[in-house]
């Protein structure tokens, strides 16, 4: 059997509490391509309360607002992300990515032995 060594990296960023990270990045992004915070909830399983709770604690401790959002009516509803989402989210998910080439990068020199051992043990 291959048992191929890896390593799960998250990263949550922190103001006074947790503020972003995976959950609301996710959020975010189905926000944008559904243009509606319920819909974005609904994809991901969640409930719109708990999705408007997430939403409302992150843009409370990062003090700026993430969603646009207008009432449903004769145009209907919807939500956009602000700018300060847009960039909050293109950060995140470019340190992201820095973060995961380090780790894989760092993965490979500090484990390598990893195959080795494990073809001795056939």
């Amino acid at each position: 059997m291959d048992r191929q060594l890896n390593a799960k990296i998250s990263v949550r960023l922190f103001t006074d509490e947790k503020c972003f990270g995976p959950g609301i990045a996710s959020l975010l992004r189905r926000v944008k391509k559904y243009h509606s915070l319920r819909s974005a909830a609904a994809s991901m399983g969640m409930a719109y309360s708990k999705a408007w709770t997430i939403l409302k604690s992150c843009e409370e401790h990062l003090g700026f607002k993430l969603l646009h959002s207008t009432v449903g009516g004769k145009n209907g509803g919807g939500a956009a992300l602000t700018e300060n989402a847009e960039m909050m989210l293109t950060a995140y998910d470019e340190y992201c990515a820095q973060i995961k080439a380090y780790a894989d990068n760092l993965m490979e020199e500090k484990f390598s032995f990893y195959q080795t051992l494990q073809s001795n043990e056939e």
